[in-house]
């Protein structure tokens, strides 16, 4: 049996300090110039703002405290975020430190689940790898739900495995209730992993077969239960009292988990989503991926993505199937110490097998930051992997895996930071030839003592850590907002790093007029009925930056009004004038919105700048029908708005991205057509109180 393989050693007298400088460097990472990136996503950072001043607005989730619409997810990752604001106030650390403390947990649970059956060094190693994956040092920094998600399936994993030691109910009903809160957090994503882990449990368990299958449905109930009462709330509201559901056409949770945010990011279609509802197009030869992307097994590796996840996945896979060999001789139950160790090969694995499957063709909107779910995956499987073929290192077979998955590693890390044309082109070398170096002298370097063996080794760990350590520091130094964000420089065929990806009429050349890394199934510049805007890493000064925001208690704070007013994006935010954040502050108590603008992104640069309430209408997208023309007429008859902030583009597209495209250019024709228009700030709004001359 393999020494790696271990339950509850004595603790060795490095370990503690060692585990403690992880998660002080873990924090500090994630800490570091963190309120650069300002508010980061404001369409969150709005609803953050909104929750913070209406339980209401907390309970479901909605981009504003007059509970017009929610966001386009369950409200979960939210819920941390707005009671940092209660607390502390609105500002740029009080919603991005939670995030980064889910980042320091994850990096803590994902070390005790390693630790119990391969040592304090494999789960040093793993917490390592996972604190310097890139696309986690930036999602654990950003206020998208995808770090509380992230957390949520390594506990859900950690759950499973002590489940797993002696057929524990009690740790099986607690991976239930991680899973319902994943399904609060991002819907059906918490559910990718169940498949592996249900079959883990139901064949490996020590137990016999009908107390197993009992557990299983107990778990299942837990997670119904943690995840369904909030679903159950929201659908028996009375709508007509309850905000509506962003991201849907029909006003239903349901709708939306089963459409746009579930099944439809499978297939492509997504009735609602940007720029329309299927899936439109495909790569060359056929692939298929419409606006998001090429699908297919190499796409995880791909130009654009391969430096967010995949410096180690190749390793990964070859620990996977490495430590299965090692272990295969344990019995099928995991009341073995081989056993064990066994299962957690499989559940890593199995985990990160189906998630790595599902990005690789999923047909439906795709984002490069989803691959932080398989951060923890990677990095378990490292340390593991390296655990078990160290201590098998005197066989052959061993000796050499270890010796060619360290070259692999060297080799791929040479790739991708050769992708990103004029970066640190000496660190790319040198960790191609410290890497090749140490996998040629590692299966001879025991015959030279221990202190070179441990010397060579120490080289290959610093040559396989080095590309992403790089990568992180890259993505720490600078901040980035918007509602599409990549870790470390931008790369050849991709839109990473600072600067990068932003959104329509940005930079020419990324994502602007002739620009490439816009979504294909999108034209290049501003798409009809898109706003303009920015949506990518925040420089200060910059195109179109969002508005700063203030300090401990503070609204606005330096900057929040000094740039130009614009008209905002679809990815991202826009800056606000100072003219344009008085004039909604002007009496905006006796309004339940002080305004309202076309599109969450817009709404909520105005929003976060006054911290008044700003109907988004049309969502997240422009394209969901809310409100109804009708209703917002009775909205305006009845006082309850003060302005209209023109979109700068005539409207949402006539009936694009689904039925409710058509409702923004109804509302904002007949505003046109109804009420006096005034400049502000370079920006066209429109007094709701003040009718023009000769309109009825």
């Amino acid at each position: 049996m393999p020494a790696a393989v271990r339950r509850a050693d004595p603790r060795p007298r490095w370990e503690r300090p060692a585990y403690t400088v992880l998660l002080l460097a873990t924090a500090l990472l994630l800490l570091w110039n963190l309120g650069s990136s300002g508010y980061a996503n404001s369409f969150y950072s709005a609803a953050v703002q909104a929750g913070s001043e209406s339980w209401k607005a907390f309970f479901f989730g909605s981009s504003d405290a007059g509970n017009s619409i929610t966001v386009d997810k369950p409200p979960a990752a939210l819920w941390p975020m707005a009671l940092s604001v209660r607390l502390f106030g609105l500002g740029s650390w009080q919603i991005l430190v939670p995030q980064a403390l889910m980042g320091v947990a994850t990096t803590a649970v994902l070390y005790a689940a390693v630790r119990r059956q391969f040592g304090a060094a494999a789960a040093l190693l793993s917490g390592t790898a996972f604190a310097l994956t890139p696309v986690a040092a930036l999602m654990f920094r950003f206020n998208n739900p995808d770090a509380l998600l992230t957390l949520l399936l390594t506990v859900t994993v950690y759950c499973v495995l002590r489940a797993l030691e002696g057929a524990h109910t009690r740790w099986l009903v607690w991976a239930g209730v991680a899973v319902g809160f994943g399904f609060l957090t991002k819907t059906l994503q918490a559910f990718v992993i169940l498949p592996p882990l249900a079959v883990l449990y139901a064949v490996c368990a020590p137990t016999r077969l009908r107390r197993r299958l009992g557990q299983l449905l107990a778990a299942g109930l837990a997670a119904v239960l943690a995840g369904g009462w909030w679903v159950a709330v929201v659908e028996l509201w009375p709508a007509a009292s309850r905000p509506y559901i962003g991201g849907s056409q029909n006003n239903s949770f349901l709708e939306l988990t089963l459409g746009y945010n579930g099944l439809g990011r499978i297939s492509g279609n997504e009735t609602g989503s940007v720029g329309g509802g299927a899936a439109r197009g495909g790569g060359p030869g056929g692939a298929g991926g419409g606006g998001w992307g090429e699908t297919g097994i190499d796409r995880l590796f791909s130009a654009n993505i391969g430096g967010q996840i995949s410096w180690l996945l190749p390793a990964a896979l070859v620990f996977l199937v490495a430590g299965l060999v090692v272990t295969w001789r344990a019995r099928r139950a995991t009341d073995s110490l081989e056993g064990m160790a066994r299962a957690a090969f499989v559940a890593w694995g199995g985990s990160l097998l189906i998630t790595a499957v599902v990005f690789s063709w999923m047909q439906g909107i795709f984002h490069e930051y989803y691959t932080v779910a398989l951060a923890p995956f990677v990095a378990a499987l490292a340390g593991m992997g390296v655990a078990v073929l160290w201590e098998e290192r005197g066989g052959r077979a061993a000796a050499l895996t270890l010796s060619a998955t360290l070259a692999l590693t060297a080799w791929w890390a040479y790739v991708l930071l050769g992708r990103a044309t004029g970066y640190l082109p000496w660190l790319r070398w040198t960790v191609l030839a410290a890497g090749l170096a140490a996998a040629a002298a590692l299966p001879f370097a025991a015959r030279l003592g221990h202190r070179a063996l441990l010397a060579v080794a120490a080289l290959g760990l610093g040559a396989a850590l080095a590309g992403p350590f790089a990568y992180c520091l890259t993505t720490v130094a600078s901040g980035h907002t918007g509602s599409i964000v990549t870790a470390g420089p931008a790369v050849a065929g991709g839109h990473g790093g600072p600067g990068g990806f932003r959104g329509p009429g940005g930079t020419p050349g990324r994502f602007g007029p002739g620009g490439e890394g816009a979504p294909r199934g999108l034209p290049q510049g501003a798409p009809q009925g898109m706003p303009r805007g920015t949506g990518a890493t925040a420089r200060p000064g910059g195109p179109a930056a969002p508005a700063a925001p203030g300090g401990l208690g503070g609204r606005g704070g330096p900057g929040a009004g000094g740039g130009t007013g614009g008209p905002g994006g679809l990815l991202g935010g826009t800056r606000v004038g100072a003219a344009a954040t008085a004039a909604l502050r002007t009496d905006s108590s006796r309004y339940t919105w002080a305004a309202a603008a076309i599109g969450s992104q817009n709404a909520a640069s105005y929003q976060l700048a006054s911290g008044a309430p700003v109907m988004p209408i049309g969502g997240f997208n422009g394209s969901d029908p809310s409100p109804t023309p009708e209703r917002f007429r009775e909205y305006v008859k009845a006082g309850r708005i003060h302005w209209f902030i023109a979109s700068g583009t005539g409207g949402a597209r006539e009936g694009g991205g689904g039925p409710g495209g058509a409702v923004g250019s109804a509302i904002e024709a007949w505003v046109k057509g109804a009420f006096e228009a005034t400049t502000i700030d370079g920006v066209t709004f429109y007094d709701l109180t003040a009718p023009s001359a000769g309109s009825s």
